[in-house]
């Protein structure tokens, strides 16, 4: 397995954009690369083509408190006991494709999970919607007893 440093890479000159006013900055993601398994003929024994994408939750100061037990909460099948986020891609043949395609999905996780869910506010029926429905409603009781036959039960 070979690791490559952080320092290497970045999703722009600034690091990973996950959100409007975050940015998660490259040195603190890495990458760990070794043989995909699976089909693939001799280039999968011979080539390190899938890519391990690490992101020290926990310890990003680029993250605030509530930020991180966002992440922590929503993504937390994909965060061991340590902090640290762990995902993988290994559906294309070459190292790089993987980790165009891992960088882009981290940024849509991590984007995804920072999303907060807006709190649905309670309102009121109003009286003029109440009125409606018992006004329909006696109207359909109305039609349910003109159809009964005038001598009741048979």
């Amino acid at each position: 397995m070979t690791q490559l440093s952080p320092d290497n890479f970045h999703d722009g000159p600034e690091g990973f954009r996950v959100a409007a006013r975050t940015v998660i900055p490259a040195h603190e993601v890495w990458f760990t690369f070794d043989r995909s398994s699976g089909p693939g003929g001799q280039n999968v024994n011979k080539r390190s083509s899938r890519v391990t994408l690490w992101f020290d939750v926990l310890a990003s100061p680029s993250l605030n408190n509530r930020q991180k037990a966002l992440i922590r909460s929503r993504l937390s099948t994909r965060i061991n006991k340590d902090g640290l986020l762990r995902m993988v891609a290994s559906r294309h043949r070459t190292q790089a494709a993987n980790r165009r395609t891992l960088e882009g999905r981290f940024v849509e996780v991590i984007g995804e999970a920072l999303i907060e869910e807006t709190v649905r506010k309670k309102t009121k029926v109003p009286n003029a919607v109440k009125r409606k429905r018992l006004t329909d409603k006696r109207h359909r009781s109305r039609v349910k007893d003109a159809r009964r036959s005038p001598g009741g039960e048979e």
